[in-house]
């Protein structure tokens, strides 16, 4: 939900804590799980969860019970309700590609006039997923296959190489934990960004139930400007559409947009739950952030113009035939 880029050692991080997200039903297709290099998941060692574990999974479960029956958490893409124009889209771009809800360096919520530089991956981006000790092998299994057929969706869409990939290589690490595994959970981020600082440790020990999941991104070391990591993390006690919703948000932000807008509809780069998956919007933003028209490190000011034609050519498509 929120942006930001503080420094971490001689990397520059982006913290997204976000609640929920938007488009493809749940459970897309017949598809059978891509098995990652690292082989076929391992039946976990669970121990029986503790009180505040279980009272942690019945509040998320009565949660989206309630926003279901709000008509909130959609997943119908948006429809004749939901119109946007090019303008709309274009200025919607630029909210979520070139703001950010956090100042550079701290956790100090900012003004949200100051615009930054356009940032995204330059490399192929590799995701690993993995599991803390209390999440049960069923719920793995599908949360893997969402997040293998999600990395699927994200690159074709792109059109920016993204796959599945072994642990030791990857870039890109979704992690499902629970409230039982957090001393794993953070031995694993000492592990992956071992100057992760003290506040963002503190951030993770503390969440409080309203973050549902968040991604930390990480600046490549020779460009401030270009992502050269990042790590989704996502609570295990969310039944099956808060996790797939999580899913579909913090790997969309993961890419480089990292911002949301209250008028971003129909949408999940927004913060009122309207909708759970990835919306065709959504698509045509991430289209136009991988866009070669627009380069890493560009201003504002400089993308301005492509991104007016971008949004032109996206309603355009949008709107001809068998499109």
């Amino acid at each position: 939900m929120a942006g930001r880029f503080p420094k971490v050692a001689a990397l520059t991080s982006v913290l997204v804590a976000g609640a929920l997200s938007a488009c493809a039903p749940l459970g897309t297709g017949p598809a059978p799980l891509t098995a990652p290099p690292t082989g076929p998941l391992q039946p976990p060692e669970v121990t029986e969860a503790s009180a505040s574990a279980r009272a942690l999974g019945r509040y998320y479960n009565n949660l989206q019970a309630d926003l279901l029956v709000q008509g909130l958490l959609r997943t119908d893409g948006g429809g004749p309700d939901t119109p946007y124009n090019a303008r709309q889209l274009a200025e919607t771009y630029e909210t979520i590609a070139f703001f950010q809800e956090y100042e550079d360096g701290s956790w100090k919520r900012q003004n949200g006039r100051t615009a930054y530089q356009l940032r995204r991956w330059a490399d192929p981006v590799r995701v690993d997923v993995s599991f803390g000790n209390s999440v049960p092998l069923e719920q793995r299994n599908l949360d893997a296959r969402n997040v293998d057929l999600f990395a699927q969706r994200l690159s074709r869409v792109t059109r920016h190489p993204v796959s599945m990939s072994a642990a030791r290589n990857a870039n890109f690490h979704v992690i499902f934990t629970g409230y039982d595994d957090q001393p794993q959970l953070l031995q694993q981020l000492r592990q992956i960004v071992p100057n992760l600082d003290r506040a963002s440790l503190r951030l993770i020990e503390t969440l409080p139930r309203s973050t549902h999941c968040l991604m930390l991104g990480f600046a490549a070391d020779d460009n401030p400007q270009e992502l050269g990591q990042s790590i989704v993390i996502i609570r295990a006690e969310h039944p099956d559409i808060l996790r797939k919703s999580c899913i579909h948000e913090e790997m969309a932000q993961g890419m480089g947009l990292i911002n949301d807008s209250p008028r971003a509809r129909p949408s999940i780069f927004n913060d009122n739950d309207e909708f759970a998956f990835l919306t065709r919007h959504d698509e045509q933003l991430l289209r136009m952030h991988y866009d070669r028209r627009l380069r890493i490190g560009m201003t504002l000011e400089e993308a301005r113009p492509i991104i007016r034609q971008l949004a032109a050519e996206q309603i355009g498509a949008q709107r001809a035939p068998n499109s």
